[in-house]
């Protein structure tokens, strides 16, 4: 189905997704449609509890038991992955989409090398040999911009600054190749200068791969530098869906103009 799909990379098609009981509203996500096209960086706007996050863990099947999907569809590539089975949903993870998050501390296993970790996407999803995956594994490293990509496959999440672990995290998440690469406030931990490293780098590893891109952020100046259109929650609704450019100089909502 893939290897012949011309439509969106993904579709979200009237989303909801229940709260639990006792909180602030009953729905975290409310008929939210939208799509991510081939080589399209879509960037998913929102202030904290909009509802944003959810939307990424729904596409990546990682929501909790305690917020279900009640309504509407998540298409992959044409393939409805709503409810699929766990592991069809491993199976898509890495090879057809990826996520980047936003603390790689509490992402990376601790008492695991870097580089054992990148290997260990391949392991799962590859039939390379261990020298074919050394070679991946240290040709990501380089693609990420690290110094000394032996030292650093060798070294512990712990052992890098804020901003080499994204890189690291960066390239678990496309060392595949996935279609769709998801990134979930991927530079909000960073200090401003680290940040725009980042932002440049996922701009040119997204050119140069072509995944579709959802990016999740609250931050209008982060959109600026790397949307192509912009879509606005508040509350769980969708309020607003345009180019960057009428999200940023003619916004049509409210809550947008704000």
């Amino acid at each position: 189905m893939n290897a012949t799909h011309t439509g969106p990379i993904l579709e979200v098609r009237d989303l909801s997704i229940a709260l639990p009981s006792g909180g602030d509203r009953a729905i975290a996500v409310r008929k939210v449609s939208f799509c991510v096209g081939p080589g399209e960086i879509l960037c998913l706007v929102g202030e904290s509890g909009s509802g944003k996050s959810v939307i990424a863990q729904a596409v990546m099947g990682l929501l909790p038991k305690s917020l279900p999907v009640i309504a509407g569809q998540i298409l992959l590539q044409g393939e409805d992955i709503t409810h699929v089975p766990l592991a069809r949903l491993r199976e898509l993870r890495a090879t057809r989409m990826s996520m980047i998050f936003q603390e790689p501390m509490t992402a990376l296993n601790p008492v695991m090398t870097c580089g054992d970790q990148i290997d260990e996407v391949l392991l799962q999803h590859t039939q390379l040999s261990a020298a074919q995956r050394r070679d991946k594994v240290l040709a990501i490293v380089r693609e990420v911009l690290l110094p000394e990509p032996e030292r650093m496959v060798a070294s512990y999440p712990h052992q890098l600054s804020g901003g080499q672990r994204q890189r690291i995290m960066i390239a678990m998440a496309l060392v595949l190749d996935p279609v769709l690469l998801i990134a979930d406030e991927p530079t909000t931990a960073l200090d401003v200068t680290t940040q725009a490293q980042i932002l440049k780098l996922v701009l040119e590893l997204q050119q140069r791969h072509g995944a579709g891109v959802l990016f999740i952020t609250h931050d209008f100046g982060v959109v600026a530098e790397v949307a192509h259109r912009v879509a606005v929650l508040r509350l769980g609704d969708l309020v607003e869906v345009g180019s960057k450019h009428d999200g940023l100089q003619r916004p049509q909502h409210a809550y947008t103009r704000m």
